[in-house]
């Protein structure tokens, strides 16, 4: 039953948004009484928290599935641009962001929202630093993984108004490109 009610209120935030999701469709999405779905989560902040951290564990675990499909060599940068890319196009990044713009002026929202936030943001910089195997303690390095992060959620966010699959693949092509000659000098002014 939390489970249905964790993924009806995901799929409501994406379609309806925070304002716009409310317990009592969240119920009638999940096909749950009013009071079960009270049982579980008294308030609306208790749920949709719940539901975000719920799927941003399942998004996780897809993370590290397609992670281990990635290339060796040449191309591997290319390909963990590219599934970072797909990762803050995808349903979870709409609802967190549905979370993060309600929470700018919801105290109680966000300081429910700000740790689950500063968790996913470390692993997920921790995740693409291992696979990209680049070692941060060389100048730029850091900065380069974190600019990469910042330009996948800026190119989600501008997939939450239109899909341009099409424009954000030429772009994470380019970036993957400049990130790795990038990278390269970073490794090569360091053993040097």
């Amino acid at each position: 039953m939390r489970q249905r009610l964790m993924e009806a209120t995901v799929e409501l935030l994406v379609e309806k948004g925070f304002s716009g999701t409310t317990t009592t469709l969240v119920s009638e999405r999940a096909g749950v009484s009013r009071g079960a779905q009270l049982h579980h989560f008294p308030t609306k902040n208790d749920l949709v928290v719940a539901a975000v951290s719920h799927l941003t564990e399942k998004r996780g675990a897809e993370l590290a599935r397609a992670a281990a499909r990635l290339p060796k060599g040449r191309n591997r940068t290319e390909a963990v641009v590219e599934m970072l890319g797909e990762h803050f196009a995808s349903p979870v990044f709409t609802a967190a962001l549905e979370l993060w713009v309600a929470a700018r002026t919801d105290a109680a929202l966000l300081e429910a929202v700000a740790p689950l936030e500063h968790r996913v943001g470390r692993e997920t910089h921790r995740l693409t630093v291992q696979l990209l195997d680049v070692d941060e303690s060389k100048p730029g390095v850091r900065e380069l993984v974190q600019a990469t992060l910042d330009l996948v959620r800026g190119l989600g966010l501008a997939n939450t108004l239109g899909d341009d699959a099409r424009r954000r693949r030429g772009i994470l092509t380019q970036w993957a490109r400049t990130l790795d000659a990038a990278l390269t000098t970073s490794t090569t002014k360091e053993s040097t």
